[in-house]
């Protein structure tokens, strides 16, 4: 239910419909179709501080990606400003080489950020995420 507030919350305020959004690392992140990228961010983010400013959250507007072959852009997205090696589809389970210094953030404290962003990779792409 709460997510349908933000995404009416996002349609009202640009105009532009989304049916994806989803929190990470406590930030509502909302995904948009790649030609409405600018337009849902508005000029010198504008919208974006909007957003923040009645959602009392921090706020991403990332390009929305339907297809695995793209799933590293979206999820480098998603993480920033945190970094990682690769991703890689192997055996049907999206696997993110980390490298050993980031690797910490991207599963968080009590595997946290790690659960989110499988949740968001099954949601998005039907698919499992393994961090190595």
């Amino acid at each position: 239910m709460q997510t349908m507030r933000y995404i009416n919350l996002l349609s009202k305020l640009t105009k532009i419909h989304t049916r994806n959004c989803f929190v990470y690392n406590d930030f509502v992140v909302f995904a948009v179709p790649a030609k409405l990228l600018s337009k849902a961010i508005g000029p010198a983010g504008k919208n974006v501080k909007a957003l923040q400013d009645n959602l009392g959250k921090r706020v991403k507007i990332i390009a929305d990606v339907k297809d695995v072959a793209n799933a590293e852009k979206f999820v480098k997205a998603i993480v920033y400003p945190v970094e990682f090696v690769s991703l890689e589809l192997k055996d049907n389970i999206l696997v993110l080489t980390a490298g050993s210094r980031n690797k910490a953030a991207l599963i968080g404290r009590n595997r946290r950020r790690m659960i989110e962003l499988n949740k968001i990779l099954e949601d998005n792409f039907g698919k499992e995420l393994k961090i190595i």
